[in-house]
């Protein structure tokens, strides 16, 4: 099982191309550049690094704001689990932004699931008890949050 952790690093700390990845991110969620190549012009910045770093970085407010959770679920390996999981976040209003599943061994599967709770109708606790009494369903954790 390789789940990678995540870090909370003071921006000083980050590459040159991390901040400049940031940076252009910012500029394209704003709608004041529409496409990648003009925000990474304006930054200084190639596309092939804000592609290595765009999916991995993200600024704290961003995750506060967004409400942001990842769940660690480990699930017996049997067809339709999956579908299941996904039925119970999406029965909440939730809205699924990663899932991450590792090849089942062994007869089990790893999964890494990370949801925007904020249009959730119910507490995240809930929500994690409702997948914990899936028949397949061994174990749920909390790894991440931006509460």
């Amino acid at each position: 099982m390789s789940r990678k952790p995540f870090y909370l690093v003071r921006e000083d700390m980050l590459t040159d191309a991390m901040q400049k990845t940031l940076e252009a991110k910012a500029l394209l969620s704003s709608g004041k550049t529409k496409k990648v190549n003009e925000a990474v012009n304006l930054v200084g910045l190639s596309r092939s690094a804000f592609y290595k770093y765009k999916d991995g970085i993200f600024p704290f407010n961003t995750m506060v704001k967004e409400k942001i959770v990842t769940l660690s679920i480990n699930l017996v390996d049997r067809s339709g689990t999956l579908s299941q999981l996904l039925a119970k976040v999406a029965e909440t209003g939730a809205n699924v932004l990663t899932i991450n599943q590792t090849i089942p061994l062994q007869g089990r599967a790893h999964i890494t699931i990370s949801i925007d709770t904020a249009p959730m109708r119910m507490e995240l606790e809930e929500l994690m008890i409702r997948i914990e009494q899936g028949d397949a369903v061994e174990k749920v954790e909390l790894v991440g949050s931006g509460f």
